[in-house]
């Protein structure tokens, strides 16, 4: 006999195995192991929860147009409730917050996996083209920025949407056809999308319930991406920023169910459940990057002495411009390339050129270029693309004997008079006023901090 208690007895069962003579728990609590008299092992998990609280609200009770509920997703703000007559947003007094509409939207095929919901973003599928994500502000219902829907190069199965931050910073993840994992902006502001790749194989996936943290069963392994956003800032830190483990104990054709803390519940194809553990340390980090507790942060990776938190916490910082953490961070994952180039940004003698190579650094050359050209630093701007490109093309044609082919190139270098004084000129001229301008603004600091 075997009897499941906490001080009065909830569950009771009485198997045919003979004496259990010894019993074992798993780690996280939910499954238990027995060893009985005539050699069986019995395996058994907990089913049921039960909730105990001292200060229950009365609960709200409204009426619905139609009864029939077809799904529920909530966060910590509202919940989304579909039937066979629409889609509502209610908070949780039972306030009706909106009612998202779609062109074509049938409520009889939404389900988890093509509807998401955060506080305040909701994600939907298109059923007539499976590649378009219609985004809508879960306050209003109305689509978001110009009202132009998320296009994937190929049909989308599932979509998620971060739980965390501000919502200008709101990510989607989705799972395509392929499989591949992908993880883009939510909100653009009149730039083009970018769509990036994160995993491949991937077959189910979820965000954490309070950081920014994704989890997903990749292929045979179980994959956690610590800081997907790695892929915006540094994509070479991508690999270093995950976690994986063998993904065998959850069968064939498993389903994540949710990822609340630092449990991981997943369905597998039989209908049982399996909980996995993640390090809390994570979780951790984000906290403190968003609060900007960078000594905090430093003294935590040190403590855990995991290549993965200091791969995170450098591409955190980056994405902050907390530059002396980020030298710091790189440093200890051996990245001496990049902690040298960080160094070269902080002696640079302004705000404007030192905010353009963080931004440069990331990739955005675009951004980087608007921010010199703003500043009046046109010539770091052309050095820019200078650097950028590759200027071998003149050593090939010499080699050769070939002449440049190219019209606009002939065209710029037949109108215009190279005079290299007045150029140098121009150039000392504005790295002097930018030096004057630093020193200005130091001055203006320091008087600042005395008064």
């Amino acid at each position: 006999m075997s009897s499941l208690c906490m001080v009065w007895s909830y569950a009771l069962e009485k198997p045919h195995t003979g004496s259990v003579f010894s019993l074992a728990w798993s780690a996280d609590g939910t499954q238990l192991a027995g060893a009985c008299g005539n050699g069986h092992v019995i395996f058994a998990h907990v089913v049921e929860q039960r909730w105990d609280a001292k200060n229950w609200n009365t609960p709200l009770i409204f009426d619905l147009k139609e009864g029939s509920v077809s799904l529920i997703l909530q966060t910590e703000r509202h919940f989304l409730l579909v039937d066979g007559a629409g889609i509502y947003v209610y908070s949780y007094e039972g306030r009706l917050v909106s009612t998202p509409k779609c062109p074509g939207m049938r409520t009889d095929i939404l389900n988890a996996q093509t509807v998401s919901l955060s506080n305040d973003t909701i994600a939907i599928r298109d059923k007539t083209d499976e590649k378009v994500i219609f985004l809508l502000d879960a306050l209003t219902g109305k689509a978001l920025g110009d009202g132009k829907p998320l296009t994937h190069k190929m049909e989308v199965m599932e979509i998620a949407l971060d739980q965390c931050g501000m919502s200008t910073d709101r990510k989607i993840a989705l799972i395509d056809k392929n499989r591949d994992l992908y993880l883009t902006s939510v909100r653009r502001f009149g730039r083009e999308q970018k769509i990036s790749k994160i995993g491949t194989m991937v077959h189910t996936m979820a965000w954490n319930d309070s950081a920014n943290i994704l989890c997903g069963i990749q292929d045979d392994s179980f994959t956690v991406w610590y800081y997907p956003n790695a892929v915006f800032i540094d994509r070479d830190l991508l690999p270093k920023t995950l976690f994986t483990k063998d993904a065998s104990e959850f069968s064939r054709a498993p389903h994540i169910l949710n990822y609340v803390g630092t449990q991981v519940s997943v369905r597998r194809g039989d209908g049982s459940l399996v909980y996995s553990s993640v390090s809390p340390y994570p979780a951790l980090l984000h906290e403190y990057s968003g609060s900007a507790r960078w000594d905090d942060a430093l003294r935590l990776c040190r403590f855990a002495k995991d290549q993965t938190l200091w791969a995170c916490l450098a591409a955190m910082a980056m994405a902050n411009k907390e530059l002396t953490t980020a030298e710091v961070a790189y440093a200890a994952i051996g990245e001496v390339d990049k902690v040298q180039y960080i160094n070269s940004i902080k002696d640079l003698p302004s705000k404007e050129s030192s905010l353009a190579h963080t931004l440069l650094f990331s990739g955005h050359l675009q951004e980087a270029e608007s921010t010199l050209l703003q500043a009046g630093l046109v010539y770091q701007a052309i050095q820019v693309h200078i650097n950028l490109y590759n200027w071998d093309r003149q050593k090939f044609l010499q080699d050769f004997g070939k002449k440049e082919t190219n019209k606009r190139f002939l065209q710029y270098s037949e109108g215009v008079e190279v005079d290299w004084e007045k150029i140098q000129a121009k150039v000392e001229m504005e790295l002097a006023k930018e030096r004057e301008r630093a020193a200005t603004t130091s001055v203006r600091s320091s008087m600042a901090s005395r008064r």
